[in-house]
């Protein structure tokens, strides 16, 4: 321990030792930082898994397809909605006797924010035919 170099008149030490007080409160926090979960921002999906027989209907199947634009705007089949008009379209396709395969494709600029606001309308509406299309495009991330 660390001795203060003041005088030795007999009388007790009045200065506290901060040194063991320090070191715990820094174990402590070096615990709470450890210990704190990593903040992760995701919208979880459940995609279907892939199999070795593709089912292959000989009908072509009806296809939705929902684009976001760097404008932000959402084309359903090529038209401009509004989101609440996507939560309706949304509940109409899914009162089909088969349901639709919606597709998601945003352009490469479209806003982040929009698509995970479109991702969880997609996800709250009951959606289960669902898939990401077009992402061949970035398979070469900043390559022309």
């Amino acid at each position: 321990m660390a001795m203060s170099g003041g005088s030795d008149d007999g009388e007790p030490m009045m200065d506290m030792n901060m040194t063991p007080l320090i070191d715990v409160l820094l174990v402590l926090l070096i615990m709470f930082i450890i210990t704190i979960p990593v903040a992760t921002h995701a919208v979880n999906i459940d995609l279907p898994s892939p199999t070795n027989n593709p089912d292959t209907p000989d009908v072509d199947p009806i296809k939705n397809k929902i684009v976001l634009t760097p404008d932000g705007e959402i084309l359903w089949n090529a038209e401009a909605i509004s989101q609440g008009e996507l939560v309706g379209n949304l509940q109409q396709s899914l009162t089909f006797a088969v349901e639709p395969e919606l597709q998601f494709e945003p352009e490469a600029n479209a806003s982040y924010d929009l698509s995970a606001k479109v991702l969880n309308i997609i996800k709250a509406s009951g959606v289960t035919k669902f898939g990401f299309v077009g992402n061949e495009k970035y398979r070469a991330f900043g390559k022309e």
